[in-house]
């Protein structure tokens, strides 16, 4: 496997793999895949990277600013996708401990995550890679007439606790 920087070239692969999570019904509130260009406000442009094996791109993650405050400068959302025939398989550990480790090289200090409560296997990764329960939204958001719940999740870089 091979982590790199996101390229424009890489949408169409990211964004098929960003809808099948919509389809799950537990990834995101999302309805659509935001075009291109939203896609790229929405994430920050140099914490953005896919996964590949055998040149095919099979996840991808992110990062999006929580605020645009000065003191929330090193706080920031991360968002993770694998490939539905490549889960299981450490794809989404290897991918998120790169993320981790990137985000700590540029200066964030915590890293969240806001979660279905019915993806245990996305609760699940995020444990295993140092992120916490923190929280709890009951309700949060009606989603196809369902309401849904949301666990929320940090990682503190322990770089940055003095």
């Amino acid at each position: 496997m091979k982590i790199r920087l996101y390229k424009s070239e890489d949408y169409v692969s990211v964004s098929t793999i960003y809808k099948n999570g919509i389809e799950t019904g537990i990834a995101t509130f999302e309805t659509k895949v935001p075009d291109e260009q939203n896609w790229n406000k929405k994430f920050i442009a140099d914490c953005r990277f896919v996964i590949e094996r055998e040149n095919k791109i099979i996840g991808w993650c992110a990062l999006s600013q929580v605020s645009t405050r000065e003191v929330y400068k090193g706080v920031a959302e991360c968002t993770i996708y694998i490939s539905e025939e490549y889960r299981d398989q450490g794809v989404g550990k290897t991918l998120l401990k790169h993320l981790i480790s990137d985000s700590e090289a540029k200066g964030f200090w915590t890293l969240q995550a806001s979660i279905f409560s019915e993806n245990k296997a996305s609760i699940f990764l995020h444990e295993t890679c140092g992120f916490r329960i923190i929280g709890y939204r009951e309700r949060i958001a009606k989603k196809n007439g369902i309401w849904h719940n949301n666990v929320l999740m940090e990682r503190r870089s322990k770089s940055f606790l003095d």
